[in-house]
């Protein structure tokens, strides 16, 4: 059996907390009709306790993302993979940033959008750190 290292340790926690942030996300997105059924205080219950978990999963994924810059040196890596990186992490914020969107609006538009966009957002950092880790 191959031994685990700090490397192994750190991607481990990165793809679990990712895990449970985007889908955490998916899987609410796909109860809401069902929720809904259920009574009008339904969805907002079970988003407020979802919330319990999914934050402390991106605290975690910030953590360890800044571990992961740490580890390697961006300024040697080439250009393209910097730019990568850059558009991983903003992606990272802007999924960050519309959940927070989400979670502390009551209008129904912005609801919508605001849940969309996080959802969409978060899957394109994945896709983006998933690319980062096959070049």
């Amino acid at each position: 059996m191959l031994s685990p290292t700090s490397a192994t340790v750190r991607l481990f926690v990165h793809v679990l907390a990712a895990t449970v942030w985007v889908g955490g996300q998916l899987t609410l997105a796909g109860l809401l009709p069902a929720l809904r059924r259920l009574g009008p205080d339904a969805p907002r219950a079970v988003a407020r306790q979802f919330n319990r978990i999914a934050w402390p999963a991106f605290g975690l994924l910030v953590v360890t993302g800044i571990w992961n810059l740490l580890a390697i040196d961006v300024s040697s890596s080439s250009t393209n993979r910097q730019v990568t990186v850059m558009l991983h992490v903003t992606l990272a914020a802007l999924s960050g940033i519309s959940a927070a969107i989400h979670g502390g609006t009551t209008s129904r538009p912005l609801l919508a959008l605001s849940g969309a966009a996080g959802g969409l957002l978060a899957l394109a950092t994945v896709f983006v750190g998933v690319l980062l880790r096959s070049a």
